[in-house]
């Protein structure tokens, strides 16, 4: 019995950077679940990267289309390309955060008025304007899952403005929720773990967050790529239907620690 129930269904993943990209953790796992899987890309050299990571995928259905989240030109484009080609929307996987490099070795107090706009724009904002271009598509209900981390939460050394802009993010996924919920549409958040990830590379204190999770929390280890796909293909599913309006941690219990 198939309880996932993602097979056939069209999921747009956004935010694949290379192989060890949350989000392409997640589109693998959906691929192997047969799901048809939508991929944006912000700029060509973004492409090139996301060419390459599906060059072994070629048998799976995917497509590959152009969104860059500080447009909303773009977007609207790019999810009226989508719902043109297949109808329907099901889910979609929103793994997109940039903030400027100074603005993260910084201290938060110096962080400039452009680069916090600019944070808040492509990490926050983005998934209210996705999930505004996408709804007209997504006339079965579905699932918008947005990935999250804890220093949303919490004063996390280097994260600084990357940490409002979470904490904003995960505003946006409650108010989304109320607001969706009457269409079917449900909108959670997965927190992840401390990942070794492209985006991680920018955070200055990554390396001491990895060992101070394998010391603190429950679990004593960090959490892997595959565990949070597993999660957000839960999220995405019918397992998870009763379910929105949620931050779920996969931290290997981290977040609960003092």
């Amino acid at each position: 019995m198939d309880l996932l129930q993602i097979k056939d269904k069209n999921i747009v993943v956004m935010g694949v950077a290379n192989e060890r990209s949350i989000a392409w953790g997640i589109a693998k796992r959906l691929l192997e679940a047969g799901a048809n899987v939508i991929f944006t890309y912000r700029k060509d050299r973004s492409k090139s990267k996301l060419d390459k990571v599906l060059a072994d995928y070629i048998e799976y259905n995917t497509a590959v289309i152009q969104c860059d989240v500080n447009s909303d030109e773009s977007i609207t484009s790019a999810f009226q390309q989508i719902g043109e080609q297949y109808g329907v929307i099901h889910g979609i996987v929103h793994s997109v955060a940039f903030a400027n490099a100074e603005d993260l070795k910084n201290r938060f107090v110096e962080t400039s008025r452009d680069g916090y706009a600019f944070a808040q724009d492509t990490s926050a904002y983005s998934l209210v304007a996705v999930a505004n271009a996408a709804r007209p598509f997504m006339t079965e209900g579905g699932s918008i899952v947005t990935m999250s981390y804890l220093g949303g939460d919490r004063v996390l050394d280097g994260y600084n403005v990357m940490g409002v802009a979470k904490a904003a993010l995960e505003a946006s996924v409650r108010y989304l929720a109320a607001d969706l919920g009457a269409e079917g549409i449900r909108v959670n958040a997965i927190s992840a773990g401390a990942i070794r990830t492209l985006a991680a590379k920018g955070v200055p204190s990554f390396n001491t967050m990895l060992h101070k999770i394998e010391e603190s929390s429950p679990l004593k280890r960090n959490v892997t790529q595959e565990e949070v796909a597993d999660m957000t293909l839960v999220m995405l599913s019918k397992l998870s239907s009763g379910v929105t309006g949620e931050t779920i941690f996969v931290d290997s219990g981290y977040h609960i620690m003092g």
